[in-house]
């Protein structure tokens, strides 16, 4: 669990960063096991379903303000889908390759078809989980069509 230090009473003592008293204005504080004093900001939000979320953001930015760590953490929120569908969709994790070549082709590739599940997710109007789900249902009905056809006929 992260723990906020802060002055307190004349001794520093670290804290759960989750029991903190936080206020509208971002913190500065200490994480332990790093030498130099961060920015921290607790970032409440509500799910679709109504219940409320916290994000806890932090920065070396001594200067940011609560919009710019909000907006950054927004940005980087995009790039953290990408890697989570190169991750689920693409298996590049689960490559049996050993190597260099082989690697980077895995990686190549990884990458190559998540560009072509994004533009079909978009040409398609579906998420790109959903449309693999509906790809993986449509390659298994095809197979189970070919085994068919190859069943010796009954007299």
């Amino acid at each position: 669990m992260l723990k906020l230090c802060y002055h307190n009473q004349l001794k520093w003592r670290y804290t759960r960063i989750n029991s903190i008293q936080w206020s509208e204005n971002p913190v500065q504080g200490w994480v332990k096991g790093l030498e130099f004093l961060v920015l921290f900001h607790r970032q409440v939000f509500t799910n679709k379903d109504g219940n409320t979320g916290s994000l806890y953001l932090i920065s070396n930015d001594l200067s940011a303000t609560t919009t710019t760590l909000e907006t950054t953490n927004q940005k980087r929120w995009k790039e953290e889908v990408f890697h989570k569908s190169i991750k689920s969709n693409t298996s590049m994790a689960k490559s049996p390759a050993r190597t260099v070549r082989t690697q980077s082709n895995h990686i190549f590739m990884s990458l190559y078809a998540t560009a072509r599940l994004e533009i079909l997710s978009i040409q398609q109007g579906m998420n790109k989980f959903a449309l693999k789900s509906k790809h993986y249902i449509n390659t298994i009905r095809h197979a189970f069509d070919e085994l068919q056809k190859l069943k010796p006929a009954t007299s």
